[in-house]
């Protein structure tokens, strides 16, 4: 039995923007782009409560809180503040799986400060990063990953919440499995079609039923559903593509129509590419039509593309030889690929292979 720790930071980039800027402290502020098209890449706990949240676009979200204060991202203080905290985690366990600049798997099973409890562990990380950030962490404690990252939101800012695993099947089991990481709105309009809204539900279903629905994630969801998760925590992970998609709730149907679907798509992605510092020089445009039809266009560039202007324009480009099309389009996507580093990942088993994907939903 293992004994591991989900750390996420608390509305991190926009914690940073208020903590280095006392006038922003107790105001709404989201991280993005204010304008026409900009994209809301962080919000503050007070903008949340107006209904804010990240990938938003801009102009819905000054819609919904007019005295939205609009701050132009910092990646490069992210990454240093991000790099800080990582080295806390570091002095306790070389088992440190970053999912991205602001949360965290660890493992400390045998940790290296010899302390038998996971619970303290987490307790004493969270300490170390508010003294030396002046950050909030909130943190889940189980043993494993899956419910520790459940966990790690159940008692959002600064919290810390413990599953035992005489409590895990049951937590699952009441679980909605719209909760389920890994699992976006596609899957779980599907669950619920078939009859599956708990845990308990998708336990009662059995391993056959979930494998000839879902394919090979079949099985996980089947250990999911018993409190089983089998995957480590390993610090060092290739990352051979990165990507955004999104299902609309209208279909498209025109040009003009998927280009301003598509845009914030691109611009999530690059949010992870500026992040982690990957750049890659293969385009892939996903498209999935009405009928749930895929196709995919791609395109290979000599260098590694360097701008969002230019990832903007690849995709556009791809968009394009697509069009006029046969059917209206449900959902569209774009992955970069042949990325120059090898890059930390959450290795998302419990998504279909279609859905493998950053989810953007708008």
């Amino acid at each position: 039995m293992r004994k591991i720790i989900h750390v996420d930071m608390d509305a991190f980039y926009a914690s940073v923007e208020q903590r280095d800027n006392p006038e922003l402290r107790g105001k709404p502020v989201a991280v993005g782009g204010a304008r026409e098209r900009g994209v809301v890449a962080a919000a503050s706990y007070e903008a949340r409560k107006f209904g804010v949240y990240s990938a938003m676009p801009s102009v819905t979200a000054r819609r919904k809180c007019p005295d939205l204060v609009f701050v132009k991202p910092r990646f490069e203080v992210y990454r240093e503040v991000s790099q800080r905290i990582r080295e806390i985690f570091r002095s306790y366990t070389p088992l440190v799986e970053p999912l991205s600049l602001d949360e965290a798997y660890l493992d400390v099973t045998e940790n290296l400060m010899g302390i038998p409890s996971a619970t303290e562990v987490a307790k004493q990380i969270k300490a170390r990063i508010k003294e030396q950030t002046q950050l909030t962490a909130s943190a889940g404690v189980s043993y494993c990953k899956f419910l520790a990252k459940m966990a790690s939101g159940e008692r959002k800012p600064d919290g810390l919440f413990v599953i035992t695993p005489a409590k895990g099947a049951a937590y699952v089991e009441a679980l909605p499995v719209g909760k389920f990481h890994g699992i976006g709105p596609a899957t779980e309009a599907k669950m619920h079609r078939l009859g599956i809204r708990t845990g308990a539900d998708m336990k009662e279903k059995g391993l056959e039923f979930l494998k000839a629905n879902f394919g090979k994630s079949g099985p996980y969801y089947f250990n999911l559903s018993h409190g089983i998760d089998q995957r480590q925590v390993r610090p060092h992970r290739i990352r051979k593509s990165a990507g955004a998609e999104n299902t609309f709730f209208e279909n498209v149907r025109s040009f003009e129509e998927a280009r301003d679907r598509l845009l914030p798509i691109v611009a999530k992605l690059w949010r992870y590419c500026e992040q982690s510092g990957v750049r890659g020089r293969t385009v892939t445009l996903k498209v999935k039509y009405a009928d749930f039809e895929i196709i995919t266009r791609r395109r290979t560039e000599t260098t590694p593309i360097e701008t969002q202007a230019m990832l903007e324009q690849l995709s556009l480009a791809l968009l394009g030889t697509v069009f006029p099309i046969p059917k209206q389009i449900r959902l569209l996507g774009i992955t970069l690929s042949s990325l120059n580093e090898d890059r930390d990942e959450e290795e998302d088993d419990d998504e279909t292979a279609e859905d493998e994907q950053l989810r953007l939903v708008l």
